[in-house]
């Protein structure tokens, strides 16, 4: 007589990887050969697939879309492909705004009109240089005999500007022959100086003369190549003042902020807008 034994052991362990467990037969006697077969090997587990592959598998087509050129429009928006040449080609013709002409000096006659175009308006005269506002090691009474320690818009302390640091213009004190203020021009506003091949962006930082144009303070001078000196410096002409309508940078102070949308603007400009 036979007699058949069951082994448990092993299939209770498989039990727990959720396969049937195998049945081990104990025979008395001569075995019979169908009961004597080895059972068949179990299957081979396949390897586990690290997450972190299959993380970075879900990550690579996220860093492919934002390096695409999607991002070329925002940096044709922002106007950094905007140059001195094209600037100064959209402001070649003049639609004059201003009800007169203003002096570039107090001894010159008046040849400068304000022009209008694209959002803008624009001048082409001299740079003489404004160090009014903080004395400093650059703009005193020592250095500038016309020196003033104050200037018609002020910083976010309530200080007057630093010329020294500070890129800013000078727009003509409001008269019959024209009113900033009516043109969209305000303190703080943005505006393009060119001088040859080179653009500065500054703000609207000081009011000047009624009947004089062309100033500028000793930090744009500086940034267009032009001599800073107040007493010497300066350019006699080729400087374009192109001051875009609305726009305003707060704080005052802020440069990179006109910068930022100095070349926003800039693109508008040149684009017709």
């Amino acid at each position: 007589m036979r007699t058949l034994a069951l082994v448990t052991a092993s299939g209770a362990a498989l039990l727990t990887a959720g396969a049937p467990a195998p049945v081990t037969l104990a025979v008395a006697g001569d075995p019979d050969p169908a009961l004597a077969a080895p059972a068949p090997a179990p299957r081979p587990l396949l390897p586990a697939v690290p997450l972190a592959l299959v993380a970075q598998v879900h990550r690579a087509p996220a860093r492919a879309h934002r390096s695409g050129p999607a991002s070329a429009p925002a940096r044709d928006r922002e106007g950094t492909e905007v140059g001195a040449a094209e600037l100064l080609a959209r402001a070649s013709a003049c639609e004059q705004v201003s009800k007169g002409e203003y002096r570039t000096d107090e001894a010159a006659s008046p040849t400068v009109p304000v022009c209008g175009a694209g959002g803008a308006v624009f001048w082409k005269a001299d740079l003489d240089i404004d160090c009014d506002g903080r004395t400093t090691a650059a703009c005193n009474a020592a250095t500038d005999p016309a020196f003033h320690g104050d200037t018609a818009f002020h910083a976010s302390d309530g200080r007057p500007l630093n010329a020294a640091e500070l890129p800013y213009v000078v727009v003509p004190a409001p008269s019959g022959t024209w009113d900033y203020a009516k043109s969209g021009i305000h303190g703080g506003g943005v505006v393009a100086v060119v001088h040859g091949e080179k653009v500065e962006y500054a703000v609207v930082g000081d009011v000047g003369p009624e009947r004089i144009i062309g100033e500028a303070s000793y930090a744009t001078a500086k940034s267009l190549g032009i001599d800073p000196d107040p007493s010497s410096g300066g350019a006699p002409s080729g400087v374009t003042y192109i001051l875009f309508k609305g726009s305003r940078v707060s704080p005052v102070e802020d440069h990179e902020a006109a910068v930022r949308t100095g070349r926003a603007l800039a693109g508008e400009f040149v684009r017709g807008g």
